[in-house]
């Protein structure tokens, strides 16, 4: 029994709250995976804040159609599809998947789709590459803090070189005194 108009409406409804709430979009082909093995994705994918949605293709392209944000997506709505809808971590979701495709071996990243612009395979891969959000920003805490001791230090080195210049110069003053 298919889906009535009302349970499509609904979908597509759903679908667009999600894609409201992502930062990106990544697809892939998902033939052959069993139900089991989906579930087992979307328990992986779930820690990076990203959602694993199956749904048609007729449906997602209802969604994106008119949003510019999105609407590079329709080139990538072929075959079967599974969208990873990333909210949270970028590079944490795309690991994930790729650990996951390295189990598997049964899915194909086709692109994904990040603020307005449409992502090859290389492109969403190379995002995968980048630090987690939390790395980079402890290696950005980092550098201020080295930055601030730098600056205190310098800070403090400017009145202990005048203290040692007043000080040779009252040593010399008392040598020449005497």
């Amino acid at each position: 029994m298919g889906r009535t108009l009302e349970q499509k409406k609904e979908i597509v409804e759903e679908l667009k709250q999600s894609l409201s709430e992502s930062q990106m979009v990544f697809v892939i082909n998902y033939q052959g995976l069993s139900v089991a093995e989906i579930t087992n994705l979307r328990r992986q994918l779930r820690p990076t804040g990203t959602d694993c949605k199956v749904t048609k293709n007729t449906l997602m392209r209802i969604a994106v159609d008119g949003n510019e944000a999105w609407e590079p997506m329709k080139d990538l709505l072929s075959d079967s599809s599974a969208f990873m809808l990333v909210r949270e971590d970028i590079s944490g979701a795309i690991k994930a998947y790729q650990a996951f495709q390295k189990a598997t071996k049964k899915t194909e990243l086709r692109g994904g789709v990040m603020e307005g612009r449409a992502l090859s395979e290389a492109e969403v891969k190379a995002l995968g590459d980048l630090p987690s959000k939390e790395v980079l920003m402890a290696q950005i805490a980092g550098a201020i803090n080295a930055l601030a001791t730098k600056i205190a230090v310098g800070i403090n080195e400017v009145p202990a070189s005048v203290a040692r210049g007043l000080q040779a110069y009252a040593d010399k003053d008392k040598e020449g005194g005497e």
